[in-house]
């Protein structure tokens, strides 16, 4: 289940993640979200 929070992140971290993003777009040819993009990112490394 999701959960709605706000959150501030730091600008270096948000390109980063934006860019992860884009990649995962062209990968994939559809749409992939920003809060998809950050989950996988924490899921890898809070395993």
């Amino acid at each position: 289940m999701s959960k709605r929070v706000t959150i501030m992140i730091d600008d270096d971290l948000d390109k980063k993640l934006r860019l992860r993003q884009a990649k995962m777009i062209l990968q994939e040819q559809s749409s992939y979200s920003y809060s998809r993009t950050l989950n996988e990112a924490l899921r890898k490394v809070l395993k």
